[in-house]
């Protein structure tokens, strides 16, 4: 099998845990990110560092993007457009309005290089774990060259078709996610209510017809009450939030379920959980539930 060499762009929660798997899979792997500490942690983790954006895509010919924002996209497509290095293929895997990643895939486009839009479906505990699903759209040519990639640190990869297919599916699988989360959060303030064990109703719930991938994932820390350790803050979803509700408005589709999701967000927000994980809804639903406990939430 021939040598592939990959950079990541971006290692935050998200590209550091893709980093490391990548290293960790014998893919030699390059890594960049504007915070130093970062750039000393993916270090530590068999990546190395490299100088900036144009040093990835003059090093490897596969780049991934893992960036939080549509600036930071497109200021990562001019650097590597610029770069003209040997890098021809980007896996943007970010959760981004369609039309801003199409304006990225312009930019490479003109310097000859492919963009595949592939964003992920996980948690960045799922990330650590290899526990990731790829909705991979765009040339099926590119997607060939990268399926060694998507193994290196996802459990599945999928070909979805065009351009922004795998956008339309990440947009309908954070839907459910949104949703699942607040509900498990429900669930488990009922059940603390009703005199149950929030940690025995995680581990009976989860075996049986009501069980999700969210009370499954973050059931646990909804139980303990600790929302330190974020694979998902909210200030970030915040975002993502928005995305899905623009999209489905865009297509006159009524997302009730979803819709009421985000008075619970938006209070996480305002109750001073924004950089804690989403799980820390539940602790919005104790508050409106009048449940009193003790122990660090943040």
């Amino acid at each position: 099998m021939a040598k592939t060499t990959v950079g990541v762009a971006g290692l935050g929660i998200m590209g550091s845990a893709i980093s490391a798997n990548l290293a960790a899979a014998g893919i030699t792997t390059l890594g960049y990110d504007i915070v130093a500490k970062r750039r000393k942690a993916a270090e530590a983790a068999g990546v190395t560092a490299a100088k900036d954006i144009r040093d990835l895509a003059r090093n490897a010919p596969i780049v991934l993007t893992s960036l939080p924002s549509t600036e930071s996209l497109l200021a990562v497509a001019r650097e590597i457009a610029q770069a003209q290095g040997i890098a021809k293929i980007v896996i943007e895997t970010s959760t981004l309005p369609i039309a801003d990643k199409e304006s990225a895939r312009a930019v490479l486009e003109k310097q000859g290089v492919t963009l595949l839009d592939c964003p992920l479906s996980g948690t960045g505990a799922q990330a650590r774990t290899r526990d990731l699903a790829v909705y991979a759209s765009g040339p099926r040519s590119a997607f060939k060259r990268c399926v060694r990639v998507f193994e290196g640190f996802a459990r599945t990869h999928v070909y979805l078709g065009e351009f922004g297919n795998g956008s339309k599916m990440k947009f309908l699988a954070n839907l459910l996610v949104a949703i699942h989360n607040v509900s498990a959060a429900e669930a488990l303030v009922l059940a603390r209510k009703a005199g149950i064990d929030p940690a025995l109703a995680v581990a009976v719930l989860g075996d049986g017809a009501g069980a999700s991938r969210m009370l499954q994932i973050r059931g646990p820390m909804m139980a303990r009450g600790e929302y330190g350790d974020a694979t998902m803050k909210v200030g970030v979803w915040q975002k993502d939030m928005k995305i899905i509700a623009e999209f489905a408005r865009s297509l006159d589709c009524p997302t009730p379920l979803f819709s009421a999701t985000a008075p619970i967000y938006n209070a996480a927000m305002a109750q001073g959980f924004g950089a804690a994980d989403t799980a820390s809804v539940c602790a919005v639903l104790e508050n409106l539930a009048g449940v009193k406990r003790g122990g660090p939430r943040r």
